[in-house]
Order: C-alpha cells, then sequence, then structure tokens
C-alpha cells in the first residue's frame, strides 16, 4: 500500500524485528509516558529503558511484538508506526492488579482490532500518516473479520483525540487515570474510542 505526497512517496511496510528499537522509541511517543511505566516495572538493571523497549518488541508470539505492527517510510525513513493486534483478554494481564494500570485493563474491548499505539514524527504530522497507518487499520479488520476498532485517549491529548474523532471514534466508557511522574497528564480520564466498521 503506497501513496505519493509533495515530498516523497509514503510506504507502509510490515515491520521486522530489526525495527524494534524504532518501535520501542514510536512507542515513547504515542504512550504518552504509559510505556515509560510499563517498561519500567520489569526493567533489568545496567540497560536504558529504551534498549529495555526495544527487546520487548523484538519478542515473538506475544501481542506486544514487532509483529503485530505496520511502519510508514519515506526516502528510506521510518517516520510513523501503527501497532495493532486483536483483543482477545488480557495481553498484559501480568501488571492486572497495578493500580496505574487497572484503567486500562477496564477499557479493554474484546473482539476489536485495539490499536495500541499509533504515532508518527513531530516534524511530519499533519501530511497524512497517520490517515494511511489508520486506513490500514481498518483494511486489516476488515480482512480479519473483526467489526471495530478501539483504543484508549487521554482526554487531555486533544490533538490525538480531535484526529480520531474525525476518522469515525466514538466515546464507549471512561475512567479516570491514576497519576504517576512518568505519566504526561495528571488529571482528566482515559478514553475508550470505538469505530464500527459496519
Amino acid at each position: 500500500m503506497t501513496s505519493t505526497s509533495s515530498t516523497g512517496e509514503i510506504i507502509l511496510r510490515p515491520a521486522v524485528e530489526e525495527d524494534s528499537a524504532a518501535i520501542a522509541e514510536f512507542f515513547l511517543i504515542s504512550s504518552d509516558g504509559l510505556a515509560e511505566y510499563i517498561w519500567g516495572l520489569s526493567k533489568p538493571a545496567g540497560i536504558s529503558l529504551l534498549e529495555h523497549g526495544a527487546r520487548r518488541y523484538a519478542r515473538t508470539d506475544t501481542a506486544f511484538s514487532f509483529e503485530n505492527c505496520h511502519l510508514a517510510e519515506r526516502d528510506g525513513e521510518v517516520v510513523g508506526m501503527l501497532h495493532a493486534f486483536e483483543m482477545e483478554g488480557d495481553p498484559g494481564a501480568e501488571h492486572e492488579s497495578d493500580p496505574v494500570l487497572k484503567p486500562y485493563f477496564e477499557l479493554e474491548d474484546p473482539g476489536s482490532l485495539y490499536i495500541s499505539g499509533l504515532a508518527v514524527k513531530e516534524d511530519l504530522r499533519s501530511q497524512g500518516i497517520g490517515a494511511k497507518l489508520m486506513d490500514y487499520a481498518e483494511t486489516r479488520a476488515r480482512l480479519e473479520g473483526l467489526p471495530r476498532l478501539s483504543l484508549i485517549c487521554f482526554e487531555r491529548n486533544e490533538r490525538a483525540l480531535a484526529f480520531y474523532q474525525r476518522r469515525g471514534f466514538e466515546l464507549r466508557d471512561r475512567r479516570p487515570l491514576v497519576p504517576h511522574p512518568s505519566l504526561h497528564y495528571t488529571d482528566g480520564d482515559a478514553l475508550l474510542l470505538v469505530a464500527d466498521l459496519g
């Protein structure tokens, strides 16, 4: 799936294991601090948080893997990421009792294609890259026979929220976030947004 822009061609491709470091960097952008918190729970001493995140995404046969990621490239440079998988249960069940993470478990939408990460390099936003990645997510959900897309967005992330609303996502549920120094937002709710594909 390709598209041309005024400054080069945008190509979407499946991620490979060697992309794990780039995926981790994009998750640090897209998660508004939540990835930092989760990775910090299990990071071994002696490695950086980013390296630990890259190791997590280098795994296979798990929801949070490069295997569930598509990347946007322009002129050979990775400029965006979509990470999504079918929500079947508790992909992060080892942290289910964590009070900071509890709101996000409560907002899971089994049976949907769950978009766990969508990010575009900051200087390349508003150029249609995120829209192309979301188009791919819709296509993938339909091919897999899934009736809807779901994602969780911080209420205070107004730019992202407006983008998803333009894409047809609607509010289905919400939970107050539990503040933590890792999180970029200290108040407001975590929102479950769903786009039906019927």
